[in-house]
């Protein structure tokens, strides 16, 4: 099996990336969602120009750049992490 010890290029690190990156997309998707829908049914400038394609927009676009943001972060931290000790 895997083992930090053997792994030179240690790719299954990445792992630990992708489960941040889409922990933090779940959070900004709702974190977005709220306020766009909210905003739609509140005030009279997004309902005329927000139709749904465009909320549905808003929200994946945010919680895109959550994703690649916060995977980035990590894969970088555990890949200094991981120079250090080898």
């Amino acid at each position: 099996m895997y083992s930090k010890k053997d792994c030179s290029l240690c790719f299954f690190d990445n792992a630990e990336g992708v489960v941040a990156g889409a922990k933090a997309a779940a959070v900004a998707s709702i974190a977005t969602a709220i306020p766009t829908m909210a905003s739609t049914k509140m005030l009279p400038w997004a309902r005329a120009h927000l139709n749904p394609t465009a909320q549905a927009l808003i929200v994946s676009t945010v919680a895109g750049m959550a994703y690649f943001i916060v995977a980035d972060k990590t894969v970088l931290a555990t890949a200094r992490k991981n120079s250090f000790n080898h």
